[in-house]
């Protein structure tokens, strides 16, 4: 691990990613069709079109980072198909901050913006497990092996849960 003085912006933004993934596979893992289908109110989202949305935000943030802003709303797709767009689009955007090319926008817009707003997002997703009654187990995420760079599914097991 880094020191604190050599972690840069693009680190936490970087980091801040393979946070949402740790966090997001905990909650689709084994998702019951009742979940992925359950509303908590009538006007309110399910599952599978808050994760279409989160999915829409990291395309949106890499089109931000490019220099060629513009935000696409997408019709969410099956569930196992919106589930890995989800992890192919944190990945591309994770791509992007790994990489050497030129960040259009301050990665403090960045985080204030879509990363903010998917982490918003990920608490509902959260809180729609528990209320459709299929909840997850509550974690020590602090001793959370969560490691930059790693976004996609093959996310380490809980170190501390409880209920």
């Amino acid at each position: 691990m880094q020191s604190p003085e050599a972690v840069t912006a693009r680190d936490l933004l970087r980091h801040s990613l393979a946070v949402i993934a740790y966090r997001c596979d905990k909650i689709l893992r084994d998702a019951p069709q009742s979940y992925v289908d359950f509303r908590a109110g009538h006007d309110s989202r399910t599952p599978v079109q808050i994760l279409a949305h989160i999915g829409d935000l990291f395309a949106w943030a890499l089109s931000i980072a490019k220099g060629r802003p513009g935000f696409h709303p997408s019709h969410p797709l099956p569930w196992p198909d919106e589930v890995q767009r989800f992890f192919d689009s944190l990945k591309s955007f994770d791509d992007y901050l790994a990489s050497s090319a030129q960040l259009h926008a301050p990665p403090q817009k960045l985080l204030q913006g879509p990363i903010a707003d998917a982490l918003q997002h990920v608490g509902q997703l959260a809180l729609l497990r528990r209320l459709s009654g299929t909840p997850v187990r509550g974690e020590d995420f602090y001793s959370a092996d969560i490691a930059t760079g790693r976004v996609g599914r093959d996310q380490s097991p809980p170190k501390f849960e409880f209920d």
